[in-house]
């Protein structure tokens, strides 16, 4: 009998986890991919908003602001990188104006710290790539940038060494109640039986909400393409650049990432695929000239990749956390889209403090709040570098040369606490093909590297889990002495 079932490993069921290692208690937290991080979580932005657009007095506001006060810290705890490098609205059109001046008011009523009107002359003087035009633009001192995978993976990494129990690879089918309380929660590899559960189910939280009460939920997928410019652009702006927000969301931004790369994007496209995560020809185009019309000079030769992500969007476009009414015990965090990952640290805070007082759970005396991050040699001097190869030569064997990762980088991540079992897995921890040639030149030499250390053969690598193999058979196979078989 656990205390606590959480569905779903993506930034808010990992907060959750962290939070509620703090506790004593049996606490496990499933997850049908093979890593956590594999959702919407890892197809986002990656802001942390200041919080001066979700409504006053909604659970969107109340969780953004206090999520981004938390970071820095956070950050420090959890040794993840975060930077405030701040936000600018802009307004091209007199109308935008009174948007500016509400949105203004509204992070006043929010409690958001140094919301500033800034004047053209200002916004150039800030942003000199800005397009022409600008006749006004909302600055928020307070907003910032992470990592979506680092930040989701710390969570993870840190609740385990806490004690959090992790399914992966592990599909809940469903959520029944037990006679005199609890819930039994179904999976394919058996069933589990708990004193409360957590849906922190994403995309799905509608599904598994819909099983245990009567009051329904209904969730939307609304999916945003992204462009991902080369570290040769990383000059082209400083800030996180929106326009005047719209009744999508917040339009397309162009920001720089914490990895020093520019990223363009979202659009917002409401479908019914819960997996459509593929991009359009129709949204990228509307993406870059969207992008265009808001900062100049975009190099867009330097695109090295594109992706989709998909948001979670309640029809009443507002956070669903807390305990079910009519389902004792169980607990939503639904229609968490943005400012999703930007509230998660404090949602995980709150939900855990109120899951522990019900089932009366005391703060454990040896909880580890501190996390150590994988090493990264670049970050070191030339002497400290030079010493750390000559202690351990894996570091000195550069395996990703876009991104500059070395093979005692990758042998962490793969032997770490939730350590990565995937070429993907690799990559969200390590960068290994997030460069320029996207693992064209690095995908052989990870793929090695898992097999031996896994022990096992190449062939049961996978990208993503899965069936998802990089080797399906051998040449020698398909040949028999040296002559091709009649169906090749």
């Amino acid at each position: 009998m656990y205390d606590v079932v959480i569905i779903g490993g993506g930034v808010i069921g990992c907060a959750v986890a962290r939070f509620l290692s703090a506790y004593e208690g049996r606490v496990c937290l499933v997850e049908r991919e093979e890593d956590v991080c594999c959702g919407t979580s890892k197809a986002n932005s990656g802001l942390i908003h200041a919080g001066f657009d979700a409504p006053a007095g909604s659970l969107m506001a109340h969780y953004n602001v206090r999520g981004s006060q938390m970071m820095p810290e956070l950050a420090k705890e959890l040794d993840i990188p975060f930077r405030r490098n701040g936000a600018l609205v802009l307004c091209f059109e007199e109308a935008g104006r009174k948007t500016l001046d509400r949105l203004y008011e509204n992070g006043q009523k929010n409690a958001v710290e140094g919301l500033e009107i800034l004047t053209p002359e200002q916004v150039y003087a800030l942003e000199p790539n800005v397009e022409q035009g600008v006749l006004a633009a909302l600055y928020a001192p307070t907003a910032g940038i992470v990592c979506p995978f680092l930040m989701t993976i710390a969570f993870a990494e840190n609740a385990a060494v806490n004690g959090v129990e992790f399914r992966l690879g592990t599909q809940v089918n469903g959520v029944t109640p037990l006679p005199g309380g609890g819930w039994t929660v179904q999976t394919r590899s058996g069933v589990l039986k708990t004193r409360s559960v957590v849906n922190a189910a994403g995309l799905y939280a509608d599904l598994f909400h819909n099983m245990v009460s009567a009051k329904k939920l209904h969730i939307t997928p609304r999916r945003g393409d992204y462009c991902l410019l080369d570290h040769t652009a990383k000059s082209l702006v400083e800030r996180t650049i929106f326009q005047v927000p719209g009744k999508q969301g917040k339009g397309i931004l162009v920001t720089p990432t914490i990895h020093e790369n520019i990223l363009l994007g979202p659009t917002a496209v409401a479908i019914d695929d819960r997996e459509g995560t593929n991009t359009t020809a129709a949204g990228l185009e509307e993406l870059l000239a969207k992008a265009g019309s808001t900062v100049r000079n975009i190099p867009t030769r330097q695109v090295i990749t594109s992706f989709a992500g998909l948001r979670a969007s309640e029809d009443g476009r507002e956070f669903v956390i807390g305990e079910v009414e009519d389902a004792p015990g169980f607990y939503d965090c639904a229609g968490i889209e943005s400012p999703g990952l930007s509230s998660a640290p404090a949602i995980g805070e709150s939900l855990s403090a109120d899951i522990a007082r019900r089932l009366g759970l005391a703060l454990k005396t040896d909880w580890v709040r501190q996390r150590k991050g994988i090493l990264d040699p670049k970050k070191l001097s030339r002497e400290e570098r030079n010493e750390l190869i000559r202690k351990q030569p894996a570091y000195g064997q550069v395996i990703c040369r876009c991104e500059g990762v070395s093979e005692g980088e990758i042998l962490d991540a793969i032997h770490r606490p939730l350590g990565a079992r995937n070429f993907d897995a690799v990559k969200r921890r390590v960068r290994t093909g997030m460069g320029r040639c996207q693992a064209g030149f690095c995908s052989p030499r990870v793929i090695e590297i898992l097999a031996r250390e896994l022990g096992v053969g190449m062939e049961e690598i996978t990208k993503t889990g899965g069936n998802s193999r990089f080797i399906v058979g051998t040449a020698k196979d398909r040949y028999q002495g040296g002559i091709a078989d009649e169906a090749d």
